[in-house]
């Protein structure tokens, strides 16, 4: 694994996660999370469904794609606990990611423009190659599990309110853009975690830089001259000549 490279597995993580924020953005704004299926039995009318989302509230007739009832100031009336979770963990989430991106960015030009002797200033912080993958795959993390738990928290949801009204309820398929998405994220921590364990030198700390050769101290002074270093236990002895 080239680890003093730009490798495969970052690049991969890096459009994985893109892939992921994405599905998070589609599943924060789509109207589809919650349907209520209201059937009639009177042959000359149709059945309505509503649809509920995080922010807006559309209600449709079976075989239409006009929404009858368009409510676009839904997001500050939502009375379900739930979505109104969700309203709060999504952006959340996307912005964890988004930081997470960031830094991966960052990670992959420090290594593709990073200079070929190694800098001590960077050997003491997090903004090497090492530590921006390695916070931005906990980041990653982060955002999976702040987005997963209350997604799949609408599945339990929909069986209590199917208990305590009727079964009409169902969730729709932003739920399961969520979680895809969810699952995008822990698998790019996953292959940003595997780079990092296979790249990393042992007998260095997670935030030092990776090298090929474990680092010494001499790669990162100057070498003394010989004078300097004999300097320490020179003595100079007097030679006193006598003269006739």
């Amino acid at each position: 694994m080239g680890c003093r490279d730009v490798h495969a597995a970052t690049v991969l993580s890096f459009l994985c996660g893109i892939a992921s924020v994405a599905g998070l953005f589609a599943g924060t704004l789509l109207p589809n999370w919650r349907k209520l299926r209201l059937i009639t039995f009177n042959r000359n009318e149709k059945n309505l469904t509503v649809y509920t989302g995080l922010w807006v509230k559309c209600a449709r007739y079976d075989g239409s794609s006009d929404c009858l009832m368009y409510d676009p100031t839904w997001y500050s009336s939502v009375d379900q606990l739930d979505l109104h979770v969700l309203q709060f963990s999504l952006p959340l989430s996307i912005l964890i990611a988004m930081g997470a991106l960031l830094l991966c960015l960052i990670g992959m030009c420090n290594t593709a423009f990073r200079s070929s002797v190694p800098n001590i200033k960077l050997a003491k912080c997090l903004v090497n190659s090492a530590g921006c993958h390695l916070v931005a795959g906990l980041l990653f993390f982060m955002a999976g599990n702040v987005s997963l738990s209350p997604s799949i928290w609408v599945i339990f949801y929909n069986i209590h309110l199917n208990k305590k009204f009727e079964p009409v309820f169902t969730f729709d398929y932003a739920v399961y853009v969520t979680i895809d998405s969810a699952g995008g994220l822990f698998m790019t921590s996953l292959l940003l975690f595997i780079w990092y364990c296979a790249c990393k030198s042992l007998p260095s700390p997670f935030w030092q830089p990776l090298y090929s050769h474990p680092p010494s101290m001499h790669t990162y002074s100057q070498p003394y001259s010989a004078r300097s270093r004999l300097s320490a236990i020179e003595i100079d002895i007097p030679v006193v000549s006598h003269t006739t």
